[in-house]
């Protein structure tokens, strides 16, 4: 049995043997109020989290186990950084007083059937479904201080929304003529084996993929947009897979003025700690973001009237994922929301 001392809070992290919950490790390293009491790895259980992730060896953390012998009566929060299916599954087993960060996209979606659309299989909770609260902080900080069960964003929904949002809010733009295009880190695949991300099928190239609105972060986009709008709003998304580890980089076609698109992006974000607005005409590199929590906002005049381009760019294993996840659960366990995560990203 855990114990608590009152500061510092007891996390768990169910999944940690993938990327995300490397991560998180990482960031709760440099917390400060946050102590691993368990991990869990099904595959692993019984490795140390050094002999899974060489960089961590150094570090004095429990040994994986599988996550029916963890003990939670004393964890105030789990990280849930398990694959789509199997969350859901676990977390509807899980005391009911626990506070969960679920990585996984089991609770982005508000409605069992847009999640049986987009992931092909019923929803295994549909009663967890209604309490999870959306966890994109910036749009959803009061829910998310008050929330038990936080949805974790997929990380290409979170870049297209922090670019698009404010304009969708404000009518700035048409909404039937939205075009996102982004390069995606090849992190954002996970580490289990896969044939296409073999160093000599992926590297020297690009390619797209999750083509011809198929992509099931779409899903997201749906929902949130259309919530926004008080109408149907359907982008055009596609992605490509590039050979480098870390970051998106969204470029955004949209029919509206640059000026105005421009000003109200730097005012909705003013006063946000990790969502930061260029100066008109510049854009972003995921070089600027590489293990941060920052994400850059760039706005462009196209050489057409009344065309714009936004360009949004993030780090999808920290803001667009990990560090978003601390950063929601910084905010449902009382710290600063900021604490743990304000590093400068990694350059060069």
């Amino acid at each position: 049995m855990h114990e608590r001392d009152g500061m510092t809070k007891n996390i768990a992290i169910l999944g940690a043997s993938g990327y995300t919950g490397a991560e998180l490790v990482r960031l709760i390293h440099g917390h400060g109020g946050m102590r691993i009491v368990a991990l869990s790895g099904e595959r692993k259980a019984g490795m140390a989290m050094g002999d899974v992730f060489p960089f961590l060896r150094h570090l004095d953390l429990p040994v994986l186990q599988k996550i029916e012998d963890i003990d939670f009566t004393n964890i105030d929060l789990a990280f849930c950084a398990l694959p789509h299916a199997t969350s859901q599954a676990v977390i509807k087993d899980l005391p009911r007083d626990l506070k969960i960060v679920d990585l996984s996209a089991d609770f982005r979606l508000r409605d069992p059937a847009a999640y049986e659309k987009w992931y092909g299989q019923p929803h295994a909770a549909p009663e967890l479904q209604t309490e999870a609260v959306y966890g994109l902080t910036e749009f959803y900080r009061d829910e998310i201080s008050a929330a038990r069960l936080v949805a974790g964003t997929g990380c290409n929904a979170a870049t297209g929304q922090y670019a698009l949002r404010p304009l969708i809010s404000a009518g700035l733009i048409d909404l039937d003529e939205i075009i996102i295009n982004m390069v995606v880190g090849v992190s954002g695949a996970g580490r289990s084996l896969k044939e296409n991300l073999l160093h000599a099928e992926l590297s020297e190239g690009t390619n797209p993929y999750g083509v011809g609105g198929t992509h099931r972060h779409l899903g997201e986009f749906d929902q949130e947009f259309s919530a926004l709008a008080g109408r149907k709003v359907e982008v055009q998304f596609t992605p490509h897979l590039a050979p480098f580890n870390r970051g998106i980089l969204a470029t955004v076609y949209v029919k509206g003025e640059a000026e105005a698109i421009y000003d109200t992006l730097a005012a909705t974000y003013a006063s946000e700690p990790f969502v930061h607005v260029l100066p008109f005409g510049a854009a972003p590199s995921t070089h600027d973001v590489r293990g941060s929590n920052h994400a850059y906002i760039g706005v462009a005049k196209d050489r057409r009237a009344g065309r714009a381009i936004v360009f949004a760019a993030l780090d999808n294993l920290c803001k667009g994922s990990s560090g978003q996840a601390m950063q929601n659960a910084n905010l449902m366990l009382g710290f600063d929301e900021k604490q743990g995560l304000e590093n400068l990203a990694l350059f060069p």
